[in-house]
């Protein structure tokens, strides 16, 4: 299937895993694609796929690689001698802070390349490097991570099968559906109608240091990730170690926190500009570039666009090709915009500061729809 084929890259590998799992073949009159999936769609982009292959996008050019890796160890080495060559006071703790932030997430970005197997021609060096990067300089569990974010790569936007919309209905109501839905059912956790006035001040500042704190120790704990949990100490033991030589606690703390909710800022305002406006569902068990598509948008690309959304700007062609490497992403992106334009699928690409925008447009129009029927005799 297109799932299994865009998520493994030694598929001989995962195949000897497989076999001891076949209970049969299906009779040459059985159709080999659902009712519910566009057999041309499908083969096509099994066309596409194959075209991908040839054209080698899915090799990754390892410098590349290599010097995002180099600047984002640069920029963490500065935030420590910005504090340690000009002081404590108030200008240098906030350039310090500024630069570990970019550190942070530009490191986020490249977790996310390991985590998709995107970096190194061989598994095993992409879950290494995974380990570094998301564990020892970021402090968060990979195995937490690549647990989730492949459930929300195999449906996106599919509500009790993403888990990145599990904000609905506890803390925002999602999409048009589930809006009305909840309206009906007289279901109230939260005032939704001013949820986008309150996502401000929730989801963008508070995701990291609060819920994902709690929720990598937790998985990594209980799934008994002690790999990972070894690594995660050595980023807090390094961290408090070094800063706390040149701050105070209280001041060490804040530093903590306060760059910790910029970190969760930009992760959020960057991640969920792609799928937050979208459809918003349940599992119609569509094949899969159709459930990529009614769920996933682009922003346009520039150098500081590519930079500051780690790429995510084509998220599209990243839900398509999950593994293949971010850099080649503007080389697909002419091929797929073809085959949504064969096949009458809206291929959605916006200006970045209109993606940030329609994620609060969208919270305000679902909140409104929650309201409607909420009040609805």
């Amino acid at each position: 299937q297109d799932a299994f084929v865009a998520f493994h890259v030694d598929k001989v590998l995962v195949g000897k895993y497989l076999k001891p799992l076949q209970i049969g073949e299906l009779a040459p009159d059985q159709p080999s694609i659902e009712p519910t999936k566009n057999k041309m769609l499908v083969e096509d982009f099994r066309e596409l796929r194959a075209t991908v292959e040839k054209m080698g996008l899915l090799e990754p050019n390892q410098l590349f690689f290599f010097l995002h890796l180099a600047h984002i160890l640069l920029l963490d080495t500065a935030a420590w001698l910005i504090l340690f060559y000009f002081g404590t006071s108030l200008m240098p703790f906030i350039a310090s802070l500024m630069v570990l932030t970019v550190s942070q997430v530009q490191a986020s970005w490249l977790q996310h390349d390991l985590g998709h197997l995107s970096v190194f021609r061989k598994t095993k060096w992409n879950h290494l490097l995974h380990k570094f990067v998301m564990c020892h300089l970021i402090g968060a569990s990979a195995k937490w991570w690549t647990l989730l974010h492949s459930q929300h790569h195999a449906k996106p936007n599919c509500f009790k099968k993403d888990p990145d919309i599990d904000m609905h209905p506890f803390l925002f109501t999602l999409g048009k559906k589930f809006s009305v839905e909840l309206g009906i059912k007289k279901k109230k956790y939260m005032p939704y109608n001013h949820q986008h006035k309150y996502f401000f001040i929730t989801l963008p500042p508070l995701l990291f240091p609060t819920y994902f704190h709690y929720h990598t120790f937790y998985i990594a704990y209980t799934k008994r990730y002690w790999a990972d949990l070894a690594w995660m100490l050595t980023f807090y033991i390094r961290f408090f170690f070094t800063y706390g030589s040149l701050l105070e606690i209280k001041s060490l703390l804040a530093y903590y926190f306060i760059f910790r909710m910029l970190e969760s800022s930009w992760f959020v305002w960057v991640s969920q500009m792609n799928h937050i406006p979208m459809d918003i569902y349940y599992d119609n068990n569509l094949d899969w570039v159709s459930t990529q598509l009614q769920a996933t948008c682009n922003v346009e690309q520039s150098l500081f666009n590519d930079w500051f959304t780690g790429h995510l700007n084509f998220q599209i062609e990243h839900h398509l090709f999950p593994t293949m490497p971010r850099h080649n992403y503007w080389k697909v992106a002419p091929l797929v915009k073809s085959l949504c334009a064969k096949h009458g699928i809206e291929y959605q690409c916006k200006p970045l500061l209109t993606a940030f925008a329609d994620i609060v447009h969208s919270l305000k129009n679902s909140g409104e729809l929650w309201l409607d029927a909420y009040l609805h005799k």
